[in-house]
C-alpha cells in the first residue's frame, strides 16, 4: 500500500569516514549493499505516470528498472537502464539527481524521494562485477550491420553517448580524442574520489566491445579537421567540450601559484600527479589554498587540495551558502573533510613576493542586494571592508568557455551570440548538414547528464537518417 511504502525511510549511502578519506583518493561513497538496494527499491510507488522519467535528460525508464530490482533480477534492471543510458555507472555517481529525476519523485513532495541515482549505480556496479571477464576478454568486436560510418570528435559524455546510440543501431563509429586517454571531462576533470577512473574505463571498454573505435591524440582543428571528417564519414558529431577556463580578470593572476581549476585538476587526475613520483607529473603544492567559485568544480578542487597535503583550504564565494550552485552533497562532504568557506567576499587582487610568487589575496566583503537575471541575489561591495587573506596557492573555478581551436578552423560552422556552436535543439544538427554537436561546446559548462542527453538526441537523429542501409 502507498501509505506503507511512504513510511519506509530513505536508505543512507555508506561513506568513508571524513578523517580517513581526506587523506586518500579512494571513492568517498561506498555504494549500497544488496540489502540496502532492495530496501530502497521497495520505497518506489510504481506510479502509473512516472514523473521521475520526465526529469531525466536521457529518459531512463526509472520505474521499470526499479521494478526489476524488486523482482531481484538485477541484470534485467541493467538492460532496462541501457536502453537509454550508455553510461549508467557514471550517471549514478555524478548526476544531480536531486534536481532531475529525484526532484520529480512523488515521495519527495512530503518526504524524501527514492534514491534513484544510488540504485542506478548499484545496478551498474553489479553488472560490471558479474560480467568483468566478458568486458576484459580479448575478442573481436561485432561487425557493423551497416556500411554507414559516424565520426565523433571528442570522447566526453556527449560523444560517448552518441557513439553508443549509433553503435547499438549497427553503424560503424570512430571516436577521435585530443588527449592520450579517452573519457574527456570524466577522466581529466572529476577526481577519482568522486568518480573512479576504473568505472569510466570499464564503460569505454563496453563501447569498444560494441564495435566503437577510439583514436587518441587527435586534436580537432589541428591534426584532424571537420571538412576531412565530412569527406570520410556519413555523419559527424562534435562533442569537444568547452575547455578554455574563465579567470577573475584582476591584477596578479599571472603570479606563480595562481591556477585555473582546469589545469590543476587535469594535472592531478589525468596526469596522476597525486601519485608523484611514480607518475612523472609534478603537482604544485600549497600550504594555504584558496579556491574561488562555488560550483562542483570548486568543490572538487578544494577537496583535491586537501588530499594533496594542504594545511588549510578555503572556498571564497561572493554570495552565501544558499546560493551555491554546487550539489548539496558535495558541499557537505567538503565541510566534513575540513574545507572552510569564506562567504560574502570577493577578490580584488592577488599579491606576490619579490620572486613573483603568490603570498596573499586582497578580498572585499559583500552584501546581497536584489536578484540578478539568474535569480540569485546580486552581491554588492561594502566600501572600506577590504582585507588580506594569506594564501600560496589560488585555484580559480569560475567555469569555462568554448575553446577556439576547432571553431576557428571551421569558419562555416555557425556560432551563437555566446560563441558556442549553434544547433537545432530538437536534433543537434549544426549549420553544416549531417554535422551534429552537443554538450558544453553547445550549452557552455553544464552537467554530464545534460551532455549525454544532447548526445542521445543527435545519435537518434543520425540513426533515423542513415539507418542500417
Amino acid at each position: 500500500m502507498p501509505a506503507k511504502t511512504n513510511s519506509i525511510p530513505r536508505t543512507n549511502m555508506p561513506c568513508q569516514p571524513a578523517q580517513v578519506r581526506r587523506n586518500n583518493f579512494d571513492e568517498v561513497a561506498l555504494g549500497y549493499t544488496q540489502e540496502m538496494a532492495f530496501n530502497e527499491a521497495s520505497r518506489c510507488l510504481q506510479c502509473k505516470k512516472p514523473l521521475c522519467v520526465t526529469g531525466c535528460p536521457v529518459e531512463v525508464p526509472i520505474r521499470d528498472f526499479i521494478a526489476q530490482i524488486n523482482q531481484r533480477d538485477l541484470e534485467a534492471a541493467y538492460q532496462v537502464i541501457k536502453t537509454t543510458n550508455s553510461l549508467p555507472a557514471v550517471c549514478g555517481r555524478v548526476c544531480p539527481q536531486e534536481h532531475q529525476c529525484e526532484g520529480r519523485c512523488i515521495l519527495g513532495k512530503k518526504g524524501e524521494p527514492v534514491a534513484i541515482g544510488r540504485l542506478e549505480r548499484f545496478v551498474a556496479d553489479t553488472h560490471i562485477l558479474t560480467s568483468q571477464s566478458q568486458l576484459t576478454a580479448k575478442k573481436e568486436p561485432p561487425l557493423p550491420l551497416s556500411a554507414k560510418k559516424v565520426a565523433c570528435l571528442g570522447s566526453g559524455p556527449s560523444s560517448l553517448t552518441c557513439a553508443g546510440v549509433c553503435a547499438q543501431a549497427g553503424l560503424k563509429v570512430d571516436v577521435f580524442e585530443a588527449l592520450h586517454e579517452a573519457g574527456g571531462v570524466l577522466i581529466y576533470g572529476i577526481p577519482a574520489f568522486r568518480l573512479p577512473k576504473s568505472v569510466v574505463k570499464t564503460e569505454i571498454e563496453g563501447l569498444k566491445a560494441a564495435g566503437v573505435t577510439f583514436n587518441l591524440n587527435n586534436v580537432g582543428g589541428r591534426t584532424i579537421e571537420i571538412d576531412e571528417l565530412i569527406q570520410a564519414y556519413d555523419a559527424v558529431f562534435i562533442g569537444v567540450g568547452a575547455g578554455l577556463p574563465l579567470f577573475l580578470g584582476i591584477p596578479g593572476e599571472n603570479l606563480v601559484g595562481v591556477f585555473s581549476a582546469n589545469e590543476y585538476l587535469t594535472r592531478i587526475n589525468l596526469g596522476q600527479a597525486y601519485d608523484f613520483p611514480k607518475h612523472d607529473t609534478p603537482a604544485y603544492l600549497g600550504r594555504q589554498v584558496t579556491v574561488f567559485g562555488a560550483g562542483n568544480v570548486a568543490m572538487d578542487a578544494a577537496r583535491t587540495a586537501l588530499r594533496m597535503g594542504a594545511e588549510s583550504v578555503q572556498v571564497v564565494y561572493r554570495r552565501t551558502k544558499a546560493e551555491m550552485p554546487a550539489r548539496r552533497e558535495e558541499v557537505e562532504h567538503a565541510e566534513e573533510e575540513g574545507v572552510k568557506f569564506t562567504l560574502l567576499s570577493a577578490p580584488l587582487h592577488f599579491n606576490g613576493d619579490a620572486n613573483q610568487k603568490l603570498c596573499s589575496v586582497t578580498l572585499q566583503k559583500m552584501e546581497l542586494g536584489e536578484p540578478d537575471p539568474s535569480g540569485r541575489r546580486r552581491p554588492i561591495p561594502i566600501p572600506g571592508s577590504e582585507y588580506d587573506l594569506e594564501t600560496d596557492l589560488a585555484i580559480v573555478a569560475l567555469g569555462t568557455r568554448s575553446n577556439p581551436i576547432l571553431l576557428e578552423a571551421t569558419p562555416n560552422l555557425r556560432l551563437n551570440a555566446r560563441g558556442y556552436i549553434d544547433v537545432n535543439e530538437a536534433t543537434g544538427e549544426t549549420s553544416i548538414p549531417m554535422v551534429f554537436a552537443g554538450g558544453d561546446i553547445v550549452t557552455g559548462a553544464a552537467t554530464v547528464i545534460l551532455a549525454m542527453g544532447a548526445g542521445r538526441r543527435a545519435g537518434q537523429e543520425i540513426v533515423r537518417r542513415i539507418g542500417r542501409t
